[in-house]
């Protein structure tokens, strides 16, 4: 393929609800889609990160500017483009994962599109549906948090995850339990917002069950999530440390993680995110795909990477309802707890031209051949 033109489309879509975790809270979703022309199909992307460097380094306006002046430049100058010769082409600009992530999934999405080849069977994809959990933000009472539970099950959800911060983690997770019952597959996520020093305090988690706690402790500190697994029967998983299949190994061989959650975006793309899965699965550690309130440009391909083989546990894809009124594509529809793995070429879908148009800010190029 040659490149011919990439357009940059902002879009800001409302949450249906706010959606508050131990780092702030969202009202929408606010980023910006990739649309890649070559000279034989085109291909689309979300980038996973918000306006502000909150949750991660990276942010809307940085990855633009990353996008423009460093990545499409190395992009256009490959004398034939290709997904796997975009990553050593990219290489020696430092970290920007994301912004990477979605210039090669837009690629990716394109060049499968031209060989009419599905993400899922690009992938080795081994289920054509899989089961979804949600994720539950932080409410402002714990009557609150039993009631979106309730309605989140009722839906068909087979996994609940629940948000924690200090002050809001043992009482609400015990709330739940009490309601529910022991078989409900639970989980929590702690957003890097502890220190090892409150380890005796999250051992009281253990007494819950729960199939993992995620990235209780400041992300990139293997070290501190090790010596917290020693002190907790729950499995530690790892999100925001695990940065490649490098780190993935390590955090493993450490005991740093007995779960891992790969978010394509975080690690740089589906090849990585492949990797990463294919470090853990040899390994017998579990993995599940994790999820960033994406539209459902983002969701199609996180559904063909959560149809791995060693993605044994629910992951964050939800349906497009649990975060929006209305999504700019097709909506993703749960049915008896579980979501389709899109099955057309490429990533199996695109924007709805009007939807696109009602929720777009602003829509330009960043490079035209």
């Amino acid at each position: 393929m040659k490149l011919e033109r990439v357009e940059i489309v902002h879009v800001a879509i409302p949450l249906v609800t706010p959606f508050r975790t131990s780092f702030g809270t969202m009202t929408a979703k606010d980023t910006f889609l990739l649309h890649v022309v070559t000279d034989e199909a085109e291909g689309w992307s979300e980038f996973a990160a918000d306006p502000e460097p909150l949750y991660c380094p990276e942010f809307v306006a940085g990855a633009e500017i990353v996008l423009r002046d460093f990545l499409l430049p190395r992009a256009a100058a490959l004398p034939r483009l290709t997904t796997a010769a975009l990553g050593p082409a990219v290489a020696k600009i430092k970290g920007h994962e994301l912004a990477k992530a979605a210039l090669e999934t837009a690629v990716l999405d394109a060049e499968l599109r031209a060989h009419g080849m599905s993400l899922a069977t690009y992938l080795g994809a081994v289920h054509d549906r899989v089961p979804a959990g949600v994720s539950i933000g932080i409410r402002n009472s714990v009557a609150e948090l039993l009631d979106d539970v309730e309605r989140h099950l009722d839906e068909g959800y087979v996994r609940i995850k629940l948000k924690i911060e200090p002050g809001w983690d043992v009482e609400p997770v015990r709330a739940v339990r009490e309601r529910f019952g022991d078989d409900l597959p639970l989980q929590v996520d702690a957003n890097t917002a502890y220190t090892l020093a409150d380890a005796e305090h999250l051992r009281h988690l253990d007494a819950f069950g729960l199939l993992l706690i995620e990235e209780p402790l400041e992300e990139n500190n293997l070290h501190a999530h090790a010596r917290l697994q020693q002190r907790l029967a729950t499995p530690v998983c790892l999100d925001e440390s695990l940065h490649h299949a490098r780190d993935t190994a390590a955090a493993i061989a450490m005991d740093a993680c007995r779960v891992v959650n790969v978010k394509p975006a975080r690690v740089g793309g589906y090849l990585e995110a492949r990797r990463v899965h294919d470090v853990a699965h040899a390994h017998g550690v579990p993995v599940w795909c994790g999820g960033m309130l994406e539209t459902g440009v983002g969701r199609a391909p996180n559904l063909a990477l959560a149809a791995l083989p060693g993605c044994t546990l629910p992951g964050d894809t939800s349906a497009s309802a649990r975060y929006f009124a209305e999504d700019i594509t097709e909506p993703f529809v749960l049915q008896d707890g579980h979501l389709p793995v899109p099955a057309g070429p490429g990533i199996g879908v695109e924007p709805l031209p009007e939807a696109l148009r009602r929720f777009t800010r602003e829509r330009r190029d960043l490079y035209a051949a």
